[in-house]
């Protein structure tokens, strides 16, 4: 059972690593539920890390339906990725009915080759999750991340099992949103492939002074505060599945 880590900061990787998880996700935007990390965050993540690295590409928050310049961005950063060492990439994009967009995501697929695509949550937007697993296995992804149409990967857990016993071996089901060492073993039985989790801890802050009445981005994530992966919650959920 794969563990793997979705990271906003070295340290979390650092963490991710040290605690026995198996891969990283590596993404930017925080408050936007993930977006495209930087190029120097990439690099120097590659630079402290042995584990797979997969980079998040996805050029805004919001919806998963692109025009031609934001797919031109998502394939410049697909390019960034490939040359700063990433072994994979997280993407997708799904049409204005909510569609797993398989034309569009093949040739992003394809363009990433050798790295190794995962198509992410975007899934868990769809209407019809059996119709949409097998539009993802058409583009070549060779992972999906979900947490069964459902806000949390528990709740989704009768979804999860359908969807890894109709998958197969053609592609692998990851299951993520709210897992940790409590919930993981249920999640495993289910017959998923691996496990998706921040493994979050917050920490005050190098900042000491801040303007009540200002805020850089809306009060959201909290500014007085630094997230970050936690090395004990790492290691107590891969105790629990290893």
């Amino acid at each position: 059972m794969t563990i793997e880590v979705c990271a906003y900061s070295l340290e979390s990787c650092i963490n991710a690593q040290a605690g026995g998880a198996g891969r990283i996700e590596l993404c930017g935007g925080l408050g936007e539920g993930g977006t495209t990390p930087s190029a120097g965050l990439i690099e120097v993540v590659r630079q402290h890390i042995d584990i797979d690295l997969f980079v998040m590409i996805r050029p805004r928050g919001g919806d998963f339906v692109y025009d031609v310049f934001e797919e031109e961005i998502m394939r410049k950063d697909i390019d960034l990725a490939k040359k700063l060492g990433a072994n994979g990439v997280v993407l997708g994009i799904l049409t204005s009915d909510g569609q797993v967009d398989i034309a569009r995501t093949k040739a992003l697929v394809e363009y990433a080759h050798p790295m190794k695509v995962t198509f992410h949550r975007a899934f868990d937007l769809t209407p019809d999750p059996i119709k949409a697993l097998k539009a993802v296995i058409e583009t070549g992804a060779e992972r999906i991340l979900t947490s069964g149409q459902k806000p949390a990967a528990v709740e989704g857990i009768t979804l999860l099992e359908q969807l890894s016993k109709e998958a197969g071996d053609s592609i692998e089901i990851m299951a993520g949103g709210g897992v940790n060492h409590n919930n993981a073993a249920q999640l495993a039985a289910a017959g998923v492939h691996s496990l998706h989790l921040t493994a979050k801890a917050f920490r005050p802050g190098r900042q000491k002074y801040f303007p009540a009445d200002i805020s850089m981005a809306g009060g959201v994530p909290d500014e007085h505060s630094v997230m970050y992966a936690d090395l004990a919650l790492v290691e107590a959920i891969v105790q629990v599945v290893s």
